[in-house]
């Protein structure tokens, strides 16, 4: 059994929760614990001395999810009284104490505001041998200003922006990230050239709303001058971004989109319902014409972009017809995917009060409808696709089935899943590296490119995500980068972003 301190972060909910879980495993690492998975098999504890959860409040079962895992750990902290169990996100921030009330075996109870907190908090707890609670209402240094541990050697996430302006009535993140915080633009670019730096060759900039990035300093062009300037950033072969709002959404970043060269053709736009009564009640501030304008303008400048968005079903008062106006707009805005969600309760949220709630019968019909509809345009979408030749990163495994079918996985330029075939005698690529290869088969969910066995297009593209990937592998867990210090940051800007080539400011 090993002496050293283990850490074990699980994470639940969005990209952000993701990122966040990053920075915690770069706290504990500094603090001087080791990453559970590090220890070698033999010598691994079932359970690690630090386990973190990191939580979402979105979903309807996110409670009985937290209380069923921390239910699971409670036999081993009987066993090992020195085992410590700490809840954070946005959870923790809701619920507060009252998640002690209900588990009081766990130690550390931590905010979406003060993650940073962490190991200082779980030293008090083993201190004063009692839980420690402490949720902060507004943000206690930005994430990005954190040590990071990154699960990936060659792709990474960037934060522009912390919170949320919008009040739509069925989310509940507002209340629990905040209102909308932005980064300097020669941070965010900073910390982006710090990542091309060590290998990394795509980044996904995060934000609740990434498209309303410069509200905070008065630029309201500011997301599309964002853009524009990692195409100046050598190396970086990959850009992306989640999620913009459709309401903010202007043609100068569909330009900056078509112009910028590493900006992929990949865009997540929530629609969440085709009903103009429904989006109004939601709060949405846009209605089904103006959301489909977005998607001609995007298309007119980028052809080949693929589309992605949420739908909710069974928001309260949704009726036949209503969901029939989701429908027809889904068919007409040909989504390459969606994720699609049953609209449920959010103590706390003004839909939660609202009259006419649908009723669960009802809903999972709907439900079943809307996703086997949404399945025929995918599967349509990507059957087009069959001939053409795309360029894929390699992803370690992105597929169940890869072991089994010899095959290997990785992401297209418009983010679509592609599971390829090396020829005999071919160069295997390494994760991080580029493939080029023929679409043989378009599925509902992904796409097959076995092109290669019958004469077809293979070609390799070594890259410096590549390289970095291979020279990880003999880290404590291979391929996963060692700790690297939080970004630095002062004041706010005093000016406006500049643009393009401001890259490394």
């Amino acid at each position: 059994m090993t002496d050293l301190k283990t850490y074990d972060v699980r994470t639940h909910g969005c990209q952000m929760n993701v990122h966040d879980s990053e920075r915690l495993a770069g706290l504990l690492e500094t603090a001087g614990y080791v990453d559970l998975a590090s220890v070698p098999a033999t010598e691994r504890p079932d359970t690690a001395d630090v386990v973190v959860f990191n939580t979402c409040a979105v979903r309807e079962n996110a409670d009985n999810k937290l209380y069923g895992n921390l239910g699971q750990l409670r036999p081993a902290k009987t066993r090992n009284p020195d085992m410590q169990i700490a809840v954070g996100g946005c959870m923790a921030q809701k619920d507060r104490a009252s998640i002690v009330q209900r588990a009081p075996w766990v130690d550390v109870v931590f905010g979406t505001h003060n993650i940073g907190s962490l190991p200082a908090l779980l030293d008090r707890a083993r201190h004063n041998k009692r839980a420690e609670v402490e949720i902060l209402e507004s943000l206690e240094t930005f994430p990005s200003n954190l040590p990071t541990r990154r699960d990936s050697a060659y792709a990474a996430w960037v934060s522009i922006s912390v919170g949320c302006n919008n009040t739509c009535t069925f989310c509940i993140v507002p209340s629990l990230r905040g209102k909308e915080t932005d980064r300097r633009p020669g941070d965010v670019l900073a910390e982006i050239q710090a990542l091309v730096d060590q290998g990394v060759v795509e980044i996904t900039l995060l934000g609740q709303n990434v498209n309303t990035y410069g509200v905070e300093f008065g630029d309201r062009l500011a997301f599309g001058k964002l853009l524009r300037a990692c195409g100046e950033i050598d190396g970086l072969e990959r850009v992306r971004f989640t999620s913009p709002h459709p309401a903010a959404f202007t043609d100068d970043v569909i330009t900056a989109m078509a112009e910028t060269h590493n900006v992929m053709p990949s865009l997540h736009m929530p629609l969440q319902s085709g009903s103009d009564k429904v989006l109004k009640d939601m709060r949405r501030s846009y209605r089904s014409a103006k959301f489909l304008g977005i998607l001609d303008r995007v298309r007119e400048q980028i052809p080949d972009a693929a589309i992605t968005t949420d739908l909710i079903v069974g928001f309260p008062g949704e009726t036949e017809e209503d969901f029939a106006e989701t429908l027809r707009v889904v068919e007409q805005s040909r989504f390459s995917s969606a994720f699609t969600f049953q609209y449920s309760i959010r103590p706390g949220t003004p839909a939660a009060t609202m009259d006419d709630q649908v009723p669960k019968a009802v809903v999972q019909e709907r439900f079943e409808r809307l996703v086997a509809l949404q399945d025929e345009v995918s599967w349509a979408e990507n059957r087009a696709i069959q001939g053409r030749t795309v360029e894929v990163l390699v992803a370690p495994f992105e597929g169940r089935k890869d072991r089994e079918t010899s095959r290997m996985s990785g992401r297209a330029r418009d983010n679509r899943l592609v599971h390829f075939t090396v020829p005999e005698g071919g160069e295997r690529p390494r994760p991080g590296d580029m493939v080029s290869v023929d679409v043989t088969y378009g599925a509902p969910h992904h796409l097959v490119a076995d092109g290669a066995l019958n004469g077809g297009t293979y070609a390799v593209r070594r890259t410096s995500g590549g390289d970095a990937w291979e020279a990880l592998q003999d880290a404590p867990v291979p391929g996963k980068p060692a700790v690297s210090l939080g970004m630095p940051s002062i004041g706010k800007p005093a000016t406006a972003p500049v643009s393009a080539p401001s890259c490394g400011v």
